[in-house]
């Protein structure tokens, strides 16, 4: 059982939400959303004031058949003012079509476990971090920024308990390869605040240059109670998916992410920063829900904020007296 006592931190007062809804959201749907409808999607995340996308991944198509268009969605939107791009690649074929189609950053992936990574990518995590050497040589004097994600950060569903030191290894070998910025992914849904508390601890300890983002799916239920413990800890960067639409679709049981709404509606509850419009993002998960043909699992766009209220003289009374 890891250690629950947390590293000293303060709260930050300004937080970066990472919009993965695109990406992480659409890759397990079956509804295949045209480029057309992904672009209006993501402009209203922009009008809302999302300005950091996770928005693609250049895998292969018949893996994964809906984001097929990852080099069309790129060009369409690469334009837009004071936007950040980044498409998740998983080698240097992938890279290389990222950079084609104009990317601000490529996330390089791997599983902190090797079943899920086999099942995943069909490679050893040794192989795949072997592979990302070329990528970051290719990468040197492009432009273009390297961030690293680890799967399977907080536990492996065909594994069990990933040990810490596995997740900081790769991160190690992340740093190596001149990331910046690490995602710690919970691709099933079996973080926990303790485990929050240990991975975070740990990466501050062997890879200080790294700073590290949080992405929490709600499969149990505390995905904003690990959010919580993220905070507590002074981290500052989370990833989010619209609606709470994602899953894996290389792992039994991954449902969605946290939704990027309920998590806007907390930090600002909170007094913490976003730069972005809650309402904004409400409007953008109904554009979801519709485009998706079916309620999406986020709460915050059903209920409305704190202070949304209702007219008194349209709900009935009950009758007779008490």
């Amino acid at each position: 059982m890891p250690s629950v006592a947390p590293a000293p931190a303060t709260p930050p007062r300004r937080v970066h939400v990472t919009e993965v809804g695109l990406r992480d959201g659409l890759q397990n749907e079956a509804v295949l959303l045209s480029t057309a409808e992904k672009m209006a999607l993501a402009r209203a995340l922009v009008e809302a004031g999302v300005l950091e996308f996770e928005l693609t991944s250049f895998v292969s198509p018949r893996a994964v058949p809906a984001l097929a268009d990852a080099a069309d969605l790129v060009a369409s939107l690469r334009g837009t003012r004071g936007v950040h791009w980044s498409a998740l690649v998983p080698n240097l074929r992938g890279a290389e079509r990222a950079l084609e189609a104009g990317v601000d950053s490529v996330v390089l992936f791997v599983s902190a476990s090797e079943s899920h990574n086999a099942k995943n990518v069909n490679r050893s995590v040794d192989a795949s971090l072997e592979g990302f050497e070329a990528v970051a040589r290719r990468l040197e004097g492009s432009g273009i920024a390297l961030r690293g994600a680890i799967a399977t950060a907080f536990g492996c569903p065909f594994e069990g308990d990933v040990q810490v030191e596995a997740v900081g290894r790769i991160a190690r070998r992340f740093a190596d390869l001149g990331a910046a910025q690490l995602s710690l992914g919970d691709t099933t849904g079996m973080a926990t605040p303790p485990l929050v508390t240990e991975r975070i601890t740990h990466l501050r300890e062997v890879v200080p240059t790294l700073s590290p983002t949080l992405h929490f799916h709600n499969t149990r239920g505390i995905g904003l109670a690990n959010v919580m413990q993220g905070l507590a800890l002074g981290v500052e960067r989370y990833e989010s998916s619209i609606g709470g639409l994602g899953g894996c679709p290389f792992a039994p049981g991954a449902s969605g992410n946290i939704a990027s709404e309920d998590l806007v509606y907390l930090l600002t509850e909170m007094g913490i920063e976003t730069g972005i419009d809650l309402d904004g993002m409400i409007a953008a998960a109904r554009i979801a829900s519709r485009l998706m043909g079916r309620p999406l699992p986020a709460q915050v766009s059903k209920a409305g904020p704190r202070l949304a209220l209702s007219d008194c003289s349209a709900v009935p009374t009950a009758l007779g007296r008490a």
